[in-house]
């Protein structure tokens, strides 16, 4: 297991925050997770180490939501995720350490000032469209297989349509479960387990399930603008550091 105090330092709250996401707010601020542990060791290794406990955060989250998803939307994004999964495992080792620190830190602030300029945007649903959602969720995929990130420009393409939002976090739940599923053997296939990284998954697991529980139990009853604002400035300052440790000489 890690022992380095850091790395517990980042991955708790890191983890946590994940847990509450997937259980209540459409895992868009999940991405916070592997920037932070990544502050305290490798990209690779963080995302080797979440994905293990996003497996058993899924299945409190399933439980969760069972019978509450887009079906409709389901059969654009999925297919388009899992092409996207293709894409991550055969560009994951043209990535450098650096080069994953760039992506991440880019996507942090991406979303950052994205979800900044839609604030002013019209609240009418936007319609939607096979060709924009199938682009969405294949970027949803890569992202999701190179670090995890896939809450960010999923939510581009669905937080537009307005749906319900019971029916949002059933509809991303859904799709990721079977997307992280859909990682296992890509990340074997690529030696990223290791004895050490499933210990350390394993003391973080009832942090995830405790997040997810949280996140379920908090979806109608937390103040969601205080909450995304604190979320969103952790989140660009994250991303800022990332992008500073990845471009320094």
């Amino acid at each position: 297991m890690i022992d380095d105090p850091r790395f517990w330092l980042a991955a708790v709250p890191g983890v946590l925050l994940f847990g509450i996401s997937k259980g209540g707010f459409a895992g868009g601020f999940g991405i916070v997770t592997v920037p932070l542990m990544a502050l305290a060791v490798s990209p690779v290794q963080a995302a080797a180490i979440l994905l293990p406990i996003l497996l058993v955060m899924d299945v409190g989250a399933v439980i969760a939501y069972r019978g509450t998803w887009d079906r409709k939307l389901m059969k654009v994004l999925l297919p388009a995720g899992l092409l996207g999964t293709l894409i991550g495992t055969a560009t994951f080792r043209l990535l450098s350490a650096d080069a994953i620190k760039l992506l991440l830190g880019a996507i942090a602030i991406a979303f950052v000032l994205y979800r900044v300029l839609r604030q002013g945007a019209s609240s009418a649903p936007a319609p939607p469209s096979v060709a924009k959602g199938a682009f969405w969720a294949t970027l949803s995929g890569l992202t999701s297989f190179v670090a995890h990130a896939g809450g960010p420009p999923l939510s581009v393409y669905l937080l537009p349509l307005r749906l319900p939002p019971t029916l949002l976090v059933g509809t991303v739940v859904m799709l990721f479960a079977v997307l992280n599923w859909s990682k296992v053997l890509p990340y074997w296939w690529l030696g990223l387990f290791s004895a050490q990284n499933f210990a350390t998954s394993a003391a973080l697991m009832p942090v995830g399930l405790a997040g997810v529980a949280l996140g379920v139990w908090l979806h109608r009853r937390v103040n969601e603008t205080l909450f995304y604002r604190l979320v969103y400035t952790f989140l660009l300052l994250t991303g800022l550091k990332l992008v500073w440790d990845a471009v320094k000489i």
